[in-house]
């Protein structure tokens, strides 16, 4: 995994918490971001950029879950893409962004609290939905992560349904993640799996252990 920083920005360094546990801590990420600048999960926008720009155009509408401290809004804004919207549940994230952006300038770029798992927007309202590490979180006290505990299905489930609901009808969600690509959703205790959409990966696009997915999310049943 990549740590693209910029050298200037960050003047602190972030040690790893002890435990993968604190990921799930709201706490640990508003002290995080009080004290850290910039900080890229996996690849910087430069690994991935030709990717995002077959699937969105300078004129579609975007919304970034869990924006944390990235610079990807940034370049994709740097790219034509001004109607942006990022959000996060951290509090601390939110304002030190909005400060960022407009010290330099980029007054279009929301930035708003809010939780993925309930997004606080009306139905088909953008045209591309965006996370970069962000759904990997769903995934850290998941267990077996090709069997995952039935509580890590629901958070997943409902963050992808409020992803549909969020999209256009010809909508792109797009999820750039650290986890392998054929994780199973299980329903319950039931053993009939939970079908799912088809994914294209393009994992030869980049180096190392990082996926980036794209699916037509109109195939789940939502």
């Amino acid at each position: 995994m990549d740590r693209d920083q910029n050298p200037a920005a960050a003047n602190k360094k972030t040690d790893p918490p002890s435990a993968a546990s604190a990921y799930l801590d709201p706490n640990y990420w508003n002290q995080r971001f009080s004290n850290e600048e910039h900080y890229e999960w996996f690849k910087d926008y430069s690994h991935f950029r030709h990717l995002i720009q077959a699937h969105i155009k300078p004129n579609s509408s975007v919304l970034e879950l869990g924006c944390g401290n990235s610079q990807l809004c940034e370049e994709l804004y740097k790219d034509g893409i001004t109607e942006i919207t990022c959000i996060d549940l951290s509090s601390v994230a939110v304002e030190r962004m909005k400060e960022r952006l407009l010290s330099k300038g980029y007054q279009g770029i929301k930035v708003l609290e809010a939780d993925m798992l309930d997004l606080p927007f009306s139905e088909d309202c953008f045209d591309a939905v965006i996370e970069k590490g962000t759904m990997d979180v769903l995934f850290v006290d998941s267990g077996d992560p090709w069997n995952p505990e039935p509580a890590t299905v629901s958070k997943v489930m409902a963050m992808l349904e409020g992803v549909h609901k969020v999209l256009k009808p010809d909508g792109i969600f797009i999820s750039i993640t650290f986890g392998q690509g054929r994780r199973t959703l299980d329903a319950g205790e039931s053993t009939e799996k939970i079908e799912m959409p088809s994914i294209s990966l393009y994992q030869e696009e980049l180096e190392g252990e990082d996926y980036i997915f794209r699916t037509n999310i109109e195939e789940l049943d939502c």
